[in-house]
């Protein structure tokens, strides 16, 4: 009996603890929260920023992006502060701009005094070293590289594999409603990633789709770095993501194959048509293969989606549009084959819609 009440003692003990380190947690939080907007308000008050609020310490005014429609969000803050504002969103202080003079300012005329540069949580999930990040000739000798992977002479290759991805996608649309969007990112995340891989192992795909799902989630949540939180699942994946790049990597390194795609030409630091060699790291080829599939998928399904919405809307052009199809298809079933690059090249009206 004794050692019961000891232990229970010291169990209630523990507890009261406990709560009591909590409730002092909490209460210097909310003591610390006035004297930080002040001194953030006062640490801001001499520089030359445009009206605007920089929301609570640290959080900035995420939270309120969050809980509402963010277009809700920019337009009060367009009509509260004018076309020029600042704001604190995603941990990172912006200046957000809407007038077309000074976004012209920024890209056109005056480019030169500004900088691209991305939110650290963007940089360090889709990695530091991605062409989007860069700047001077480390860029300009990724972005040649890039490039070289979708030449006329490297995307003939892939016609067949992007017919393939579409008769596979297809059948799963039929006799059911689809989120379009959602489906066009399938479509889009599938060919991205054959020209960034060319051919690999299907169980390697299956598992690239998985993690970049979970990075693709994390990507515009709060970068709070806490067990549990879209955030850290998202890097979490993206250490997993970078392990099986790099076995990939070491694999064809091995057999002194370096295969297909970005990947391709990024071990073999050129293109077809360059006789320069350059030499990068695992970490810059993982990092731009990533990059470029964050890059190309987003907005290649939106667009997608707006020409399905367009012709949708138009149905004389989904009539021109579906008789030309026809036609290809026809041919196709005539010679018993897929569809070739010169198959592509005989589609006029096609070419135009998109």
């Amino acid at each position: 009996m004794q050692l019961f009440f000891t232990s229970f003692t010291n169990s209630c003990l523990d507890s009261s603890f406990f709560f009591i380190l909590l409730s002092l947690f909490f209460s210097s939080f909310f003591i610390l929260i006035p004297f930080l907007q002040w001194w953030q308000h006062h640490r801001n008050k001499d520089k030359r920023l445009p009206p605007g609020s920089m929301g609570w310490p640290y959080f900035g005014e995420t939270l309120m992006l969050y809980t509402q429609n963010p277009n809700s969000f920019f337009s009060k803050r367009q009509k509260r502060y004018g076309d020029i504002f600042k704001t604190h969103i995603l941990g990172c202080p912006c200046v957000m701009i809407s007038n077309p003079e000074a976004a012209r300012t920024v890209l056109v005329t005056q480019a030169h005094l500004f900088k691209p540069t991305y939110p650290p949580s963007k940089e360090k999930m889709i990695g530091p070293e991605a062409l989007f990040f860069q700047q001077g000739v480390y860029h300009s000798m990724l972005k040649k590289l890039v490039q070289a992977s979708f030449l006329p002479s490297t995307i003939k290759n892939s016609v067949s594999h992007v017919d393939q991805i579409v008769q596979k996608l297809l059948p799963t649309w039929t006799n059911r409603t689809i989120n379009t969007l959602q489906e066009m990112k399938k479509y889009a995340f599938e060919v991205a990633a054959n020209s960034a891989f060319g051919e690999i192992k299907e169980l390697e795909m299956e598992k690239i789709r998985e993690l970049y799902g979970c990075l693709e989630k994390g990507y515009n949540s709060y970068p709070l770095h806490l067990p549990g939180t879209s955030y850290w699942k998202a890097m979490k994946a993206r250490k997993v993501l970078n392990e099986i790049i790099r076995k990939i990597i070491e694999r064809r390194k091995e057999r002194r194959n370096y295969g297909e795609g970005l990947l391709g030409i990024l071990l073999r630091g050129r293109g077809d048509d360059d006789e320069r060699r350059y030499q990068l790291s695992d970490s810059q080829v993982a990092d731009n293969l990533i990059g470029v599939i964050f890059a190309a998928h987003d907005t290649t399904a939106s667009v997608l989606t707006w020409i399905l919405k367009y012709l949708h809307d138009n149905l004389n052009l989904l009539e021109s549009l579906t008789k030309e199809q026809q036609q290809i298809q026809n041919k196709l079933a005539k010679e018993s084959r897929g569809l070739s690059w010169e198959d592509t090249r005989q589609m006029p009206f096609t070419s135009r819609v998109k």
